[in-house]
């Protein structure tokens, strides 16, 4: 809270709000006396210049491309930590000191099997059932398997549930997959690291087993890492708005992954990798350069700029090294990735992307590291979910210890009928 007052004036009145600060980033109005004072709401499609709650977790400075984790810039992480020690810091605030990591990654280890019967519950879908939709389906399901982690008034049980939910999805999203593709299910193994279990309940299969390459294990662990948490986002706040309803975890992280299956918000990477194989070849990038310029022609260059990011995405930046470095390891021949790497040069030099701050974003390098290891198109939001998982339980365990927390309750700007009398069917 400030000194400073924001004042309103309506008809013959002169309100005064407090502006509230923050630890960093933009202050805010308080407004919530605003329609007991006015009889008024706020007009705020997709509330976009509204803050719905504080947080601590996670802060965006889009104009300077900055993301930090509890104070630390993303970019450190992803180098220097790992996808567990993130997920520690996010559900407690301080990175864990050796021991304390190793507890927490023994926790999480010993929680990735998945009840039995789950594997029925799998076989009711069809065989050619979208990941994405066995992944609502099954995460929803969970409550009805763990009765003893739903209370949400116990925080031992929130714990419970939080660990199980991080430590489950990597097994229900390779579940997810070898459905997809008629393999038999690969059960976690105790001995490895998060992401490395991940990589091999995902790839491996009865006939020989996988071992997981430390390059590919290193990438997909600076995967989840950088989608690990971003903010009020889409998902992130239909999380905390089924929560504020009292609803258990298993069916807030549900809706959460039901609201990241929507193209414009989980389906990013999958649309610039699309976009690459529509070019196809390095020498048909001018041509769609130039489409691209076209303020007539409707295609769009994706994987570029960012809604929030004004400047160069923060994600990106390690990105870009561990594309170069994921495609140098697997040697892979592709057109595909030949296109992605000139098209990368040519916008970071040209003029046109440098004036709009159109730069290579985190979904434009994800989805081809993602291509390259194997993942098929119509599992990257689910890799996007898995990771993201960590964020949104996170966020899910924040809002519940908010005292100030209140029941979800967007306004409106009705635009319908006035008050009409109801007509009979027969003098219609």
């Amino acid at each position: 809270m400030t000194d400073k007052k924001a004042t309103l004036s309506v008809e013959d009145k002169n309100l005064d709000y407090a502006v509230i600060s923050g630890s960093i980033g933009p202050q805010v109005i308080d407004i919530r006396k605003l329609y007991a004072q006015t009889g008024m709401f706020t007009y705020d499609p997709g509330f976009t210049s509204t803050a719905s709650c504080d947080s601590a977790l996670t802060y965006i400075d889009g104009d300077q491309g900055i993301l930090l984790h509890r104070g630390y810039p993303i970019d450190q992480l992803a180098e220097q930590s790992s996808f567990m020690e993130v997920a520690y810091l996010l559900l407690n605030g301080e990175l864990p000191d050796g021991d304390t990591l190793s507890d927490f990654t023994r926790t999480i280890t010993r929680h990735t099997m998945l009840h039995e019967q789950l594997a029925t519950f799998y076989r009711g879908f069809r065989r050619d059932a979208h990941p994405m939709a066995i992944m609502c389906g099954v995460v929803g399901a969970l409550s009805a398997f763990y009765h003893d982690s739903t209370d949400i008034s116990d925080p031992v049980q929130r714990k419970i549930a939080s660990h199980r939910l991080i430590a489950k999805m990597p097994t229900i999203a390779a579940m997810a997959y070898k459905y997809s593709v008629g393999q038999p299910f690969v059960y976690p193994r105790n001995d490895l690291s998060y992401t490395a279990n991940f990589l091999r309940m995902t790839f491996s299969v009865p006939a020989e087993d996988y071992i997981p390459d430390p390059v590919i294990v290193d990438a997909m662990d600076k995967i989840f890492i950088l989608h690990a948490d971003h903010e009020q986002n889409a998902s992130t706040s239909t999380v905390r708005l089924a929560g504020s309803s009292g609803a258990n975890p298993f069916a807030c992280i549900a809706a959460g992954i039901a609201c990241l299956w929507g193209p414009a918000h989980g389906g990013a990477n999958e649309a610039a990798l699309n976009m690459l194989r529509e070019i196809g070849t390095p020498d048909r990038i001018p041509e769609y350069i130039a489409r691209a310029k076209n303020k007539d022609d409707p295609f769009r260059l994706m994987g570029f700029g960012h809604r929030v990011y004004k400047n160069f995405d923060p994600r990106a930046k390690v990105m870009q090294k561990t594309a170069t470095d994921v495609l140098d390891k697997l040697g892979v021949k592709d057109p595909i990735f030949d296109v992605a790497r000139e098209l990368e040069q040519i916008a970071l030099q040209d003029d046109y992307f440098i004036e709009k701050k159109l730069y290579p974003n985190v979904d434009f390098y994800s989805g081809v590291i993602l291509s390259a290891i194997g993942f098929p198109t119509d599992m990257f939001t689910v890799l996007f979910a898995l990771a993201r998982t960590v964020g949104w339980v996170a966020q899910w365990n924040e809002m519940i210890s908010d005292p100030d927390q209140r029941i979800g309750r967007p306004r409106q700007l009705y635009t319908g009928p006035d008050v009409r009398d109801y007509v009979p069917l027969d003098k219609r």
